[in-house]
């Protein structure tokens, strides 16, 4: 499998969310999707965004502990 950039996953699930933003509330009125299932689904989506966004905006700090460890200076 190819590395995917974590801007890149960033973008995926930015798209992602856009979709669920206008299918969800759709599939809620249709009665096809519970709104607690919906919203437990974007909750863990927003989730996973700012899981990553938390690990782009801190990899120089992820990069040095890893080239720490690996010197076992950690």
């Amino acid at each position: 499998m190819n590395k995917i950039s974590i801007v890149g996953q960033i973008a995926e699930i930015d798209r992602e969310i856009a979709m669920r933003e206008k299918v969800y509330p759709r599939e809620v009125q249709a009665g096809r999707m519970k709104k607690e299932i919906a919203e437990m689904a974007m909750a863990r989506i927003f989730a996973a965004r700012e899981t990553l966004v938390f690990c782009q905006k801190h990899r120089a700090g992820f990069i040095e502990y890893m080239a720490a460890k690996k010197a076992g200076t950690v």
